[in-house]
């Protein structure tokens, strides 16, 4: 008896403001990730955004960010199971390298990243989308953390960071607002992993469902 073809993946898209959590949630699920910062523009982008009233990069701005690429590997994974995508070095603003993200024949993974909201109804339109998940800790948790991650890893100034931090701490709940708006589901750290469950659950059923007894 011959069997069907495999049916496409499908991605959660997992977003939230800067130091949310996103990175744990999407270690902690088990499933393949992509991760949507690897899209950032180069530093010497001409098209990059600015902060409104100072010179320093607004890389919280969707325009920092290219979503037309990272729709492009999303779609690819799910079609074939893989995609180039870019090695970005967030430190020095730049691209150092490229490699290949292997999901194979998994049914379903994760696109993490900050801008993950904005790419959401692209998603659903091609056909591509499990869900959308927006997480929030709240603004002073979610200020200490992303300021202590980013210290460690060197990402930035220490001036830069702090101005960041404050501009990012005053400005998140209408950061969540929006990615709700865009079509995120906002939860916590536990209903995020608890929905990333079923909606694995759900997608393996429904592969098995493609072979017939």
């Amino acid at each position: 008896m011959s069997l069907h073809p495999p049916s496409p993946a499908r991605v959660v898209l997992l977003c939230g403001p800067s130091g949310s959590g996103k990175s744990l949630v999407a270690a902690r699920c088990g499933l393949p990730v992509l991760r949507l910062d690897d899209f950032y523009k180069e530093g010497d982008d001409p098209t990059l955004p600015l902060v409104a009233g100072n010179s320093d990069i607004d890389w919280d701005h969707p325009a920092s960010w290219d979503a037309d690429v990272a729709v492009e590997a999303i779609t690819r994974l799910c079609a074939t199971g893989s995609t180039p995508v870019p090695v970005y070095d967030i430190a020095l603003s730049a691209r150092t390298g490229e490699e290949t993200l292997h999901i194979g024949r998994t049914p379903l993974f994760v696109a993490e990243g900050i801008f993950a909201a904005e790419i959401v109804t692209r998603c659903r339109e091609l056909g591509v989308l499990a869900d959308a998940l927006c997480l929030s800790r709240g603004p002073v948790t979610t200020f200490r953390r992303r300021f202590l991650r980013d210290l460690k890893e060197g990402r930035k100034s220490v001036p830069f960071l702090l101005r960041r931090g404050w501009r990012l701490m005053r400005a998140e709940r209408s950061i969540v607002a929006r990615q709700v708006s865009l079509g995120a589901h906002p939860c916590d750290l536990d209903e995020a992993l608890g929905r990333l469950a079923g909606a694995a659950v759900g997608r393996q059923g429904h592969r098995r469902t493609q072979t017939p007894a």
